[in-house]
């Protein structure tokens, strides 16, 4: 199985522009602000107000809604620090500093006398078994900050935790509820509680209900618990319901303005994203903290009885070479230099005692410093993208087609002046599309299973383009006849061989379509011509050349169908389309097709 997913632009953050110019201590022109989101790798994607936007969805400009300029922030996807104000003016004050000299964040924990524990059943493993958690002590909220703490929560939500359904966080007034406090599953109808935003208290199933039916925010989140026979669910001591992960937190403990002692947990369905999320939480808020950058704290009890601490806030330690940082970029910095650029962007840095290699200590917020690139893209980004110098490289290449295109594009415009017209088609297919449309047998070796199909029709990664070719024929059977259309394109298949399990393959399909027969003379004739163009002689079985062999292939007439054989290696199919296949595609006339493996051993003259 392989995981799709549709790319989406890049995470952008809303900030009221004064407001970021205030934690910057300076007051930009737009052009000099657009210079060093610029030089910071980030991007100022537009300029707007509340007034602006409420404006453009409704069509109405109403008095009552803000006009402070708000700057929408293109931000990369792995950099959780930069989706609020906080991480990102913290981040740019230091990148200004130009040496780094202001000052960087050192987070540290203050343990509590009788730290909070949060105990973990077992019962939790079938629906979300990691929980981790934090406490921020003396937090001192405003209507601002306090927008900001609610708007990084959706924020991560909907990027790392890919709209809830591998982390959900919940924040808590830890001054209303009692420890230690349990993670466990329960029946929904079990779970009894009033839930946040509301003031009648429902079952959870019943919630479910009222969610559905009452708040469009929600809704879309339902689907991850509503049909599972256990709901997870976090109580105090007392018994108190304080969240429904990963629904809705619990009235009783919500967040105010006046909270000063903030509980964050964070369910998850792996350990990395949990603590990359609680780390991003309360290294952004711990800011507002009396004991700034503190965070106190909590023990977690695992189902296995095991006793973890967290949030681990100690900087992790990654090496880069400098010769590998330097040839990189196409730079002759030296260990001083790279260590002064890396100050720049948070992270703190000291030379090995050869001078030879950087140790970078990477901080909770850096979740992506993951390898030495990922340092010496910092470097480059640091010492300026404008200011490298383009040169010529030493290495003298000819750069020239990849072979099997080259042969893909030969084919594709032979068999066009052949008189056959191209189609496209869905790499993604329905698995009947791959097997029981063409009467074959699915061994369970051969197609690539998508593991989050959105609906039938792509549940799997086509194995063969004939089941294309033959839906855009059924979908123009009105044209006239004869129908002679073909497709070059990939296929994918299981492949243990591959780093990933799956590899792709080049095929050629060409079909002819007429009422007065099926014209196997017609597909076989361009088989021919195409092995012409390749100079392959056909030649008899055994011999270095192409030849073919009665086929029993269940998607062709029997005894009107062959195999294709290239130096003694089956390449292909052609024949007779069985006529159940055409009238389960709702074709009314014969067809001939042909469909070939395009490699590069074909192209002898390419």
């Amino acid at each position: 199985h392989i995981f799709v997913r549709i790319t989406q632009d890049m995470p952008k953050v809303d900030l009221i522009r004064d407001l970021l110019f205030r934690d910057l201590n300076k007051k930009y022109t737009q052009e000099e602000f657009e210079l060093l989101c610029f030089e910071f790798g980030i991007e100022l994607d537009d300029v707007t107000s509340e007034r602006e936007m409420m404006k453009k969805e409704t069509g109405e400009e109403r008095k009552d809604v803000s006009d402070e300029v708000i700057y929408k922030i293109e931000v990369p996807a792995n950099r959780y620090d930069l989706l609020c104000l906080e991480g990102l003016s913290t981040a740019l004050n230091v990148f200004i500093s130009k040496d780094g000299s202001a000052r960087t964040p050192v987070y540290h924990t203050v343990p509590a006398a009788s730290p909070q524990r949060l105990i973990i059943q077992d019962s939790t493993a079938k629906v979300r078994g990691v929980c981790v958690a934090a406490v921020l002590r003396n937090l001192e909220f405003t209507q601002e900050r306090y927008k900001s703490f609610i708007d990084l929560q959706d924020k991560l939500h909907q990027n790392i935790g890919r709209k809830r359904s591998l982390v959900s966080i919940g924040t808590h007034d830890l001054d209303t509820v009692k420890g230690p406090f349990t993670y466990s599953a329960e029946a929904p109808d079990k779970i009894k509680f009033v839930a946040l935003g509301l003031s009648q208290e429902f079952t959870a199933g019943d919630l479910m209900t009222h969610l559905h039916d009452t708040n469009s925010h929600l809704k879309k989140y339902l689907p991850l618990i509503r049909d599972e026979p256990l709901y997870p669910v976090i109580r105090d001591a007392n018994g108190i319901v304080l969240s429904l992960p990963p629904i809705i937190n619990g009235e009783h403990s919500k967040i105010t303005l006046n909270t000063k002692n903030v509980l964050i947990e964070v369910t998850a369905t792996d350990h990395t994203k949990a603590h990359i999320v609680l780390n991003t939480m309360v290294a952004m808020f711990s800011k507002y903290c009396a004991d700034q950058w503190s965070v106190e704290p909590v023990e977690v009890q695992q189902a296995d009885g095991k006793v973890a601490v967290t949030p681990n806030v100690e900087p992790t330690n990654q090496t880069a070479k400098v010769s590998y940082i330097n040839s990189a970029i196409g730079l002759s910095l030296s260990g001083d230099e790279i260590t002064k650029l890396l100050r720049r962007m948070s992270l703190a840095s000291t030379l090995s005692a050869d001078g030879q290699e950087v140790q970078v200590q990477v901080p909770i917020t850096r979740s992506d410093i993951l390898h030495a690139c990922d340092i010496m893209e910092d470097v480059a980004i640091a010492y300026g993208f404008n200011n490298l110098v383009p040169s010529i490289p030493n290495t003298n290449t000819q750069g020239r087609q990849q072979p099997l295109n080259k042969i893909s594009d030969m084919l594709r415009a032979e068999v066009a002046m052949s008189g056959y017209s191209e189609v496209l088609s869905f790499a993604l297919c329905s698995h009947d599309d791959n097997f029981k449309s063409l009467k074959r047998p699915d061994d369970g070796k051969t197609a690539v299973l998508i593991s989050n199909p959105k609906t039938a029709e792509f549940q799997c990664g086509r194995v063969n383009l004939l089941s294309g070719v033959l839906k855009s024929i059924a979908a123009n059977k009105a044209i006239p006849l004869p129908i002679k259309v073909f497709e070059v394109g990939d296929v994918f298949g299981l492949d243990p061989n591959a780093d990933v399990g799956a590899s792709n393959k080049r095929h050629l399909c060409a079909l002819y379509c007429n009422s007065t027969g099926s014209g196997f003379e017609v597909i076989h004739g361009l088989l021919d011509r195409l092995m012409l163009l390749l100079r392959i002689p056909k030649l008899p079985a055994g011999d270095m050349g192409y030849h073919i062999k009665p086929s029993s292939d269940p998607a062709f007439f029997p005894g009107r169908s062959a195999d294709i054989y290239v130096d003694g290696r089956k390449i292909g199919v052609l024949g007779v389309v069985h006529p159940d296949v055409l009238k389960m595609q709702d074709i009314p006339y014969p067809c001939s097709a042909l469909e070939i493996e395009l490699t590069t051993g074909l192209a002898r003259s390419v």
